[in-house]
């Protein structure tokens, strides 16, 4: 009885299947993008450089490349980033991200950490990096602290070592700013 269930139930999934394609019917299961990847690598581990000189290393316990969409999902992401000197200047981590080789542009999602070796921190759950305009953005709140500052909102543009920021409803302590003459 059990097997006349079950081959009844996979002939009218099958029939459905085959006599749908015609009609448009859309399959509901999807294919995850891990599955799709060109290249998978486990503690993958690569250095970003420009003009021979090395500006991140990014490292990952799993990294998925896609060539069609020269890109790459990371899992358990930790970039260093260093300054045109060779020296580090800040370390990102984050539960996973996204990079695109051919631009250059970097997204990390989750738990999202910088860490200045200068001690300031930021902290957000979406960071994105912009190569062309070297600028890191976020649509999510975020909280950053240094020493002298503490600044929060909803969101923010910046430069990458966040010296000018411009925040979506900012709040926060410390500085110096001029208020424009009216």
């Amino acid at each position: 009885m059990k097997r006349l269930s079950l081959t009844l139930l996979l002939d009218v999934l099958l029939g459905g299947v085959v006599g749908g394609c015609g009609e448009g019917i859309k399959p509901t299961a999807t294919i995850a993008a891990t599955d799709s990847a060109d290249q998978v690598l486990i503690a993958m581990s690569h250095y970003v450089t420009e003009q021979g000189l090395q500006r991140a290393r990014v490292r990952a316990d799993t990294a998925f490349f896609f060539s069609p969409s020269q890109s790459a999902e990371l899992r358990n992401v930790h970039i260093t980033f260093y300054d045109p000197r060779g020296a580090e200047t800040s370390t990102l981590t984050a539960k996973e991200g996204t990079y695109r080789w051919r631009t250059g542009n970097m997204e990390a999602r989750g738990s999202v950490l910088v860490v200045r070796t200068d001690g300031a921190t930021l902290r957000t759950e979406v960071l994105r990096y912009f190569q062309a305009k070297n600028e890191v953005s976020s649509d999510k709140p975020f909280v950053f602290d240094e020493p002298n500052r503490h600044v929060e909102g909803d969101g923010f543009t910046s430069d990458p070592d966040f010296k000018v920021v411009t925040a979506i409803r900012p709040k926060g302590t410390g500085g110096k700013f001029t208020l424009p003459n009216r």
